[in-house]
C-alpha cells in the first residue's frame, strides 16, 4: 500500500515523465506563483526543506540530528507524475485545463450569484447535505459557474466582499486573482466572519467546517478524483493561506485542515476497501482451476487497481494540503490558526493512524507543546489525550514520550489552569496505558497538587493519585469486579494506604482538601463510614495517635463534603447549585451517615474524650447529619448517652474549639420542632446550673481573697470559659451571670487585683449578654427597658474604654474588639428598615473614646518590624496569626468610619499608613478609601491632604526644616502622595474641582509659618509644594495657570525674597507649567487664547503675557479644537517644544510668569531653559505641524474676568466648579495629561 508522504522526506519523481498530472499542476502553480504579499517567496519544496528537522528545532533544515529514525523515509512509492489511461475510463468532468467558459452562442456569460451559498450557510437554515446536493447540481450544469460559486464562498467566508468574475477566473493566474483580492481587502476593522463578534456569527466556524466536510463526503464518490475542481480548490487555499491578510490566512488554513480531515476519513475508508477487496482477490485466486472464475477475478483486479489509484489521487491531494498549508501555518504568528493545526492533525493520528502515527509528525505536537499561547498549549494536551488514551496507539509513541516527558511533567504547573489540568490528566493516561514510564520524582510532582485551591487541579490530581497509589492496592484485595467497592479487605487497605499518604504529605491540616480531592474518583471508599467507625473502635488496632487523628479529620471532612455538597473553603465549583439528583444522593448520605453515627458517636466521644484534638471534630459530626432520625427511628437511648458524653466533655475541657463544638452541636439539639426538645433542654439547664454555681462560689472566694492562689484562678477562669462558650450560642440571661462578672471587671480596672486570664471571658459575657437583650428588643419594648439596657452599653463600653489603657495585651485587644462592634451595632445604622422603636439606643462615642481608639490603631496596628517581637525567631504561622489579628483590629476600626460612628477626619492616621504597610493592609485602606470617597468626595480629599500634612509636620519636628526633600522619609511620602494622586482615577473633569481644592489648600498650607522679616530662608513648610507636585498631573491647563497665579500672590506676603529661587517653588512650578509637560501640550497654545496661530517665530522675549491671558476663571471652558484626530496628533512629533534644532539659534524665549514678587524683584528659576519655550523659526515646530493638520480654525476672541487673588474670588469659582457648565463637558481632554492608569 503507498504510504502517505512523509514530511521528512524529500520529493521524488520520476526523471523520465515530462509531463505533470493537472492535478500537479494545480498544486505547483499554488505553491510556486503566491501571492505578491505573501509572507514568502519558497516554493513548497524549498519552503520544506526548512521544516523537516525531526525532534529538537524546527528551523533546522537538515534531519541529521533527529532523535527518531524516518521509517517512512522505506519503501515509500511516490505517486508518478502522470497515469497511463485506463483502458476503459471512467466518465468524468473536465480537468482545469479545459476551464474555458463555452460561448456557442456568441453571448457574454452572466455572473454567477455569489451569496446565496454563503448566506445559507451562515444562516444554517437547512440541511448541509442538501445544500451541498444542490451546489453539486449546478456544478454538473455549469461546471465554471459552479466552481466559481464555490470559490467565491471562501472569499465572501474571508470577509472579503470583492469576487471572482469569470473574466478573472479566465485570463488570470491564481496568484493574480489573490493579489487583486487582496488589493480590494478592507482589513481596517478587523472583524471578519470567524472572528466577527455578534449572535449572527457564533455558529458560523461550526457550519463553515460541517459544509466542508459534507462537500467531501459527497464527491468521495464522483468529483473528488478529478482534477477539476478539487485540486483547484485546494491550490487556491494554499495561495490564500500564505497572504498576509489574517482574514484570508486564517479562513484558508481552517478550510484546507478541514478539507485534509475529511480526506483523511475518506482514505481511511479507501484503505479499508482495498484491503477487503485484495483479500476477495487471494482468496478467488487461490481457488482451483475448476472452481476459479476468471471473470471475476479480473473485476477484483481492475476494481483493486481503481482503488490503488483513488488512493494515490487522495494522497497526493493530502499531500499537497501538508505541504502547502500546515508545514508553514502551524507556526504562524497568529494562536488561532496554531491551534487549528495541532486540533486537526491530532484528528488524523487519531482516524489514521498507520500513515500519520510515527515520528514526522509527532514532533510538530511535541515542539508546539512550548507555545507561549495558552489555546495552542491546550490543544497539543488534548491532542496527546486522544492518542494517548488508546492503549494500542500508546504502545506506538514510545520514543515520542521518552523525548517529551519532561515537558509534559513540568506543564502540570503550567501558569494556566486549564492547561495544567490537562496535562494532569494526559499523564494519567500515561500512567494507565504505559507501565514504568513515569518515574516516583515525576509523581511526587502531582501529590502536592491535591491540595491547591483550585479545585478541577486538585481533583485531576487526585485521580491520578488514585490510579497511581490506591487502583493497583485495591484491585489486588478485590474479590471480584461487581464486588471490589464492597469488599472490606480492599476497603481497608484504601484507608492504610490514604492515611500513609496523608502523614507522608506533611500537610495535616488539610484533610478536607485530601478528601475533597479524592471525592470523584473514591467517593464510595470514603463513604464507607461503617469501615472508618470500626477502625477506630477497634481495640487490637495498630494505629498510632497521629494516625488516629488523622483518621478522625478523614472521617469528618467525608461527612461535610456529603452533607454540605460542596468543596471546603477556598475551593469553587463554579456550580450555582445542586441538581435534583444532587440533592436526593445529598438527603440518602445525611440519612445514611446518621444512621451509622448515632449508635457509635457516645462511644467515640468516650474513647477520645481525653484528647481534645480529637474531640472537636467529632463534635462537629453533629451539623452533618439528620437529627430528626433520633425521633422518627426510636433512638432516645443513644441521645442519652450522648448528652451524657457531651456534659463530660464540657466539664473536663477548657479548650475554646471545644467548648464552641459542644455549645454548638447543644444548640442544634435544642430545636422545639423536635419531639426530644424538652429532654434536651433538661440536659442543658443542668449543665448550666453546674456551671453557675460553681461560678458563684469560685467568685466569692475570689472577691474575699486579696491574694488568690494559682488553683482558684484557674477554677474560676475555666468556668468562666465555659459560661462564655454556651453564652455565645444559648441565652444565658435568666441565671444572671452578667451582673458579677461587670462587677468583676469594674473590680480589676479599680485596684488591678483580678488576674488577666480572668477578665477576658469575663469581658465576653457581658458583651453576649448586651447581645442577647437587644435580640429580645421589639416595638412594645418599654422605653424605661431601652434606657436600662442603653445604660449597661455604656457602663460596659467605659469599662472596655478603661481596658485599653491595660498592662495586657490581650485584654486591649479583647476590649477593642468588643469596642468596635458594640459601637457598629448601636450605631446611627440601628434604625435602618424601619426600627425607629430602636432610636433611644443609639450611641455616640465621646471625644475621648475616639481618640483612645485611634492611638490603640496605632500603637497595635501599624508596628515597625522592629517592633514586632522576636521577628526571625517566630514560626510562620504564628506570625501569620499575628498579622491576621491585626487585620482584624484595622477593619473593626475602619468599619467605624465608614458606618459615621467615628469622625471621618480620623481616617487621616489609617491613609498615612497606606504606602508604608500596603503589603500588610494595602487591600483593608483601599477599599476604605474608595467607600469614603463614595460617602464625601470633598472631605476624603481633604482627608488625604490632612494624611500629608501630618506627616510632614511629624518629619520636620523630628529632623527639622533643613534637608528634608533628601531624606528617605521625605521619598516615601511623594510616593504615598503620588499613590494618593492615582486613586483620583481617569474622571479628570469630575475630580477638577477637588484636586483644585487640593492645591489651594496645601498651597497656603506651604506659607502658613512665614520666616522672620528680613530673612530670605524659605518658610519651614515650603518643601510641602514638592509633594503636591505629585496631584498636578490631574489638572486641567487653565487651572494649572490659575494655580500659578495664585502662587506668586502668595509668595509677595514673603518679606524677603532669596537671590536665587528656592528649590520646591521651582519644582512646583515646573509641574504646573503646561508647556514644559509635553504630554499635555496644548496644541493650539494656551488654552484661553482662541486666536488662530500664524506661522513663523515666536513673540520676542520681552513681551509680557496679558493680564487677560493671566487670569484665567475657573469656569471657563477651553475651546474644543475641531477635526481633532486622537491618531494624528499621537503621531506629531513634540521634538520642537523646549528644544532648538541644530545650528539654527532660536529668538528669546518667553517667561510663563513675569510678575512681580516683592517690589521690583521677579521670580526666577534655577534654570532659564526649565521654563521657557524655543520657537522653530523655520516653521517645522509644532505649532507649524499643528497649522499643516488644520487643527485650529480661527474663532471670536473671548473675554475672560480677571483674577484680583482674593479668597472670596476661589471661593466663588470652586462654587462654580460644583456645577459645571454646558461648555465645560466640552472640554477638549487631548491637552490634559495622560493620566497613568496603574492600580493605587
Amino acid at each position: 500500500m503507498p504510504t502517505l508522504w512523509s514530511p521528512s522526506s524529500q520529493l521524488q519523481g520520476s526523471p523520465s515523465d515530462g509531463v505533470l498530472s493537472p492535478r500537479q499542476k494545480s498544486v505547483g502553480s499554488a505553491q510556486m506563483a503566491l501571492s505578491p504579499c505573501s509572507s514568502t517567496s519558497l516554493s513548497c519544496d524549498d519552503r520544506n526543506s526548512q521544516d523537516t528537522a525531526e525532534w529538537d528545532s524546527p528551523s533546522v533544515s537538515t534531519d541529521e540530528d533527529s532523535d527518531f529514525e524516518d521509517s517512512s523515509r522505506r519503501n515509500v512509492k511516490k505517486r508518478a507524475a502522470k497515469r497511463p489511461p485506463r483502458a476503459a475510463p471512467v466518465a468524468k468532468h473536465r480537468k482545469k485545463r479545459s476551464r474555458i467558459v463555452p460561448s456557442g452562442n456568441g453571448k457574454k456569460e452572466s455572473v454567477p450569484p455569489t451569496n446565496d451559498l454563503f448566506d445559507a450557510v451562515k444562516a444554517a437554515r437547512c440541511d448541509m447535505q442538501s445544500l451541498v446536493d444542490e451546489w453539486l447540481e449546478n456544478y454538473k450544469q455549469d461546471e465554471n459557474a459552479g466552481f466559481l460559486e464555490l470559490v467565491n464562498f471562501f472569499i465572501r467566508s474571508c470577509g472579503c466582499k470583492s469576487t471572482v468574475t469569470p473574466e478573472m477566473f479566465k485570463m488570470m493566474s491564481n496568484s493574480e486573482i489573490i493579489q487583486h483580492l487582496t488589493e480590494q481587502f478592507n482589513e481596517d476593522s478587523g472583524d471578519y466572519p470567524l472572528m466577527a463578534p455578534g449572535p449572527s456569527w457564533k455558529k458560523f466556524q461550526g457550519s463553515f467546517c460541517e459544509f466542508v466536510k459534507t462537500l467531501v463526503y459527497q464527491c468521495q464518490y464522483s468529483l473528488l478524483y478529478d482534477g477539476f475542481p478539487m485540486d483547484d480548490l485546494i491550490s487556491l487555499l494554499v495561495g490564500l493561506s500564505d497572504s498576509q491578510v489574517r482574514a484570508f490566512r486564517h479562513t484558508s488554513t481552517l478550510a484546507a485542515m478541514k478539507l485534509m480531515t475529511s480526506l483523511v476519513r475518506v482514505a481511511l475508508q479507501l484503505s479499508l476497501h482495498k484491503d477487503n477487496n485484495q483479500r476477495q482477490y487471494e482468496a478467488e485466486r487461490s481457488k482451483g482451476p475448476e472452481r476459479r472464475a476468471p471473470e471475476r477475478l479480473e473485476s477484483l483486479l481492475e476494481k483493486l487497481k481503481e482503488f490503488q489509484e483513488n488512493q494515490e489521487e487522495i494522497e497526493g491531494m493530502m499531500n499537497a494540503i501538508f505541504r502547502g498549508v500546515f508545514v508553514h501555518r502551524y507556526r504562524d504568528i497568529l494562536p488561532e490558526i496554531r491551534a487549528i493545526c495541532i486540533e486537526e492533525i491530532g484528528c488524523w493520528m487519531q482516524s489514521y493512524s498507520t500513515s500519520f502515527l510515527n515520528d514526522s509528525y509527532l514532533k510538530y505536537i511535541g515542539w508546539t507543546l512550548h507555545d507561549k499561547h495558552k489555546d495552542v498549549r491546550l490543544k497539543c494536551v488534548k491532542a496527546l489525550e486522544g492518542l494517548y488514551s488508546n492503549q494500542e496507539l500508546s504502545t506506538r509513541m514510545e520514543l515520542f514520550t521518552n523525548r517529551f516527558k519532561d515537558r509534559m511533567v513540568s506543564m502540570v504547573m503550567d501558569r494556566e489552569c486549564e492547561v495544567a489540568v490537562e496535562a494532569i490528566k494526559l499523564l494519567t493516561l500515561i500512567l494507565k496505558n504505559m507501565e514504568g514510564v513515569l518515574t516516583s520524582a515525576d509523581c511526587e510532582k502531582i501529590y502536592s497538587i491535591v491540595y491547591i485551591s483550585n479545585r478541577a487541579m486538585a481533583s485531576s490530581a487526585g485521580e491520578f493519585v488514585y490510579w497511581k497509589i490506591f487502583y493497583p492496592e485495591c484491585e489486588a484485595k478485590s474479590v471480584g469486579s461487581s464486588e471490589r467497592r464492597r469488599s472490606p479487605q480492599a476497603q481497608r487497605t484504601f484507608i492504610c494506604l490514604l492515611l500513609s499518604f496523608f502523614m507522608e504529605s506533611e500537610h495535616h491540616n488539610h484533610a478536607a482538601y485530601l478528601v475533597d480531592s479524592l471525592w470523584d474518583c473514591a467517593a464510595s471508599y470514603l463513604k464507607d463510614w461503617e469501615s472508618l467507625i470500626s477502625l477506630l473502635l477497634q481495640k487490637d488496632q495498630n494505629l498510632g495517635d497521629m494516625q488516629e487523628r488523622m483518621l478522625i479529620e478523614i472521617l469528618v471532612s467525608s461527612a461535610r463534603q456529603a452533607a454540605e455538597g460542596h468543596p471546603p473553603v477556598g475551593r469553587i465549583t463554579g456550580k450555582k447549585g445542586l441538581t435534583a439528583k444532587e440533592r436526593k444522593l445529598q438527603a440518602y448520605d445525611k440519612m445514611k451517615l446518621a444512621e451509622h453515627l448515632i449508635p457509635v458517636l457516645p462511644q467515640l466521644l468516650a474513647k477520645f474524650s481525653a484528647d481534645a484534638e480529637n474531640v472537636a471534630p467529632l463534635l462537629r459530626l453533629l451539623s452533618y447529619f439528620d437529627l430528626s432520625i433520633y425521633c422518627t427511628q426510636r433512638l432516645e437511648k443513644h441521645l442519652e448517652l450522648l448528652l451524657q458524653q457531651l456534659q463530660e466533655v464540657v466539664v473536663k475541657h477548657v479548650e475554646p474549639e471545644v467548648l464552641e463544638a459542644a455549645a454548638r452541636g447543644l444548640y442544634l439539639l435544642c430545636k422545639p420542632e423536635f419531639t426530644f426538645f424538652s429532654r434536651v433542654d433538661f440536659a442543658r439547664s443542668q449543665l448550666v446550673d453546674l456551671l453557675t454555681d460553681r461560678f458563684q462560689q469560685e467568685l466569692d472566694d475570689l472577691m474575699q481573697s486579696s491574694f488568690p492562689d494559682e488553683d482558684e484562678v484557674y477554677s474560676l477562669t475555666a468556668t468562666l470559659k465555659r459560661l462564655s462558650a454556651f453564652y455565645n450560642a444559648h441565652d444565658l440571661t435568666r441565671w444572671e451571670i452578667s451582673e458579677p462578672c461587670s462587677r468583676l471587671i469594674q473590680k480589676a480596672v479599680d485596684t488591678g487585683e483580678v488576674p488577666h486570664q480572668v477578665i477576658l471571658p469575663a469581658l465576653s459575657i457581658v458583651y453576649f449578654s448586651i447581645l442577647w437583650t437587644v435580640t429580645h428588643v421589639s416595638e412594645s419594648t418599654s422605653h424605661r427597658q431601652l434606657m436600662s439596657l442603653k445604660k449597661r452599653m455604656v457602663a460596659f463600653c467605659e469599662l472596655c474604654q478603661s481596658c485599653l489603657s491595660d498592662v495586657d495585651p490581650e485584654i486591649q485587644e479583647q476590649a477593642f474588639v468588643l469596642l468596635s462592634d458594640l459601637l457598629l451595632i448601636f450605631s446611627p445604622q440601628m434604625i435602618v428598615g424601619g426600627r425607629d422603636f430602636l432610636r433611644p439606643l443609639v450611641f455616640f462615642p465621646e471625644a475621648t473614646l475616639q481618640s483612645e481608639l485611634a492611638s490603640f490603631l496605632m500603637d497595635h496596628v501599624f508596628l515597625q518590624p522592629g517592633e514586632l517581637g522576636n521577628g526571625q525567631s517566630q514560626e510562620d504561622h504564628v506570625q501569620i496569626e499575628l498579622l491576621h489579628q491585626r487585620r482584624r483590629l484595622l477593619a473593626g476600626f475602619c468599619k467605624l468610619l465608614l458606618y459615621g460612628v467615628l469622625e471621618l477626619d480620623a481616617a487621616s492616621d489609617v491613609f498615612k499608613h497606606y504606602n508604608k504597610f500596603y503589603e500588610d493592609y494595602g487591600d483593608i485602606i483601599k477599599e476604605t478609601l474608595t467607600r469614603a470617597r463614595q460617602i464625601d468626595r470633598c472631605q476624603c480629599s481633604r482627608i488625604l491632604l490632612l494624611s500629608l500634612k501630618q506627616l510632614y509636620t511629624e518629619l520636620m519636628q523630628e529632623q527639622g526644616p533643613q534637608g528634608l526633600t533628601e531624606l528617605p522619609a521625605f521619598i516615601e511620602m511623594r510616593d504615598l502622595a503620588r499613590r494618593f494622586a492615582l486613586s483620583f482615577g481617569p474622571q479628570q473633569l469630575h475630580n477638577r474641582d477637588l484636586v483644585v481644592m487640593l492645591h489651594k489648600e496645601g498651597i497656603k498650607f506651604s506659607l502658613s509659618e512665614l520666616p522672620p522679616a528680613g530673612s530670605s530662608s524659605e518658610p519651614p513648610n515650603l518643601a510641602f509644594l514638592e509633594l503636591l507636585s505629585e496631584f498636578s498631573p490631574r489638572l486641567f491647563h487653565q487651572d494649572k495657570q490659575l494655580l500659578l497665579s495664585y502662587l506668586e500672590k502668595c509668595l509677595q506676603r514673603v518679606s524677603k525674597a532669596p537671590s536665587h529661587p528656592w528649590r520646591p517653588v521651582t519644582t512646583y512650578y515646573h509641574s504646573l507649567n503646561p508647556v514644559e509637560n509635553t504630554a499635555e501640550a496644548s496644541p493650539q497654545g494656551p488654552p484661553y487664547s482662541k486666536k488662530r496661530r500664524v506661522e513663523g517665530p515666536c513673540r520676542p522675549q520681552g513681551k509680557e503675557p496679558s493680564s487677560q491671558e493671566e487670569s484665567l476663571q475657573l469656569n471657563s471652558s477651553p475651546p474644543t479644537p475641531t477635526l481633532t484626530s486622537t491618531a494624528l496628533k499621537r503621531r506629531q512629533s513634540l521634538r520642537p517644544v523646549g528644544k532648538r534644532q541644530k545650528g539654527r539659534p532660536g529668538p528669546g524665549p518667553e517667561m510663563i510668569s513675569s510678575q512681580q514678587l516683592s517690589g521690583t524683584q521677579r521670580l526666577k528659576v534655577s534654570s532659564a531653559q526649565s521654563l521657557q519655550i524655543h520657537c522653530d523659526p523655520s516653521g517645522s515646530g509644532l505649532g507649524k505641524q499643528l497649522t499643516r493638520l488644520s487643527l485650529m480654525e480661527e474663532d471670536e476672541e473671548e473675554e475672560l474676568g480677571l483674577l484680583d487673588g482674593s479668597s472670596e474670588e476661589w471661593q466663588g469659582g470652586e462654587k462654580l466648579l460644583h456645577s459645571p457648565s454646558s461648555s465645560e463637558r466640552g472640554l477638549d481632554l487631548l491637552d490634559t495629561t495622560e493620566l497613568n492608569m496603574e492600580d493605587f
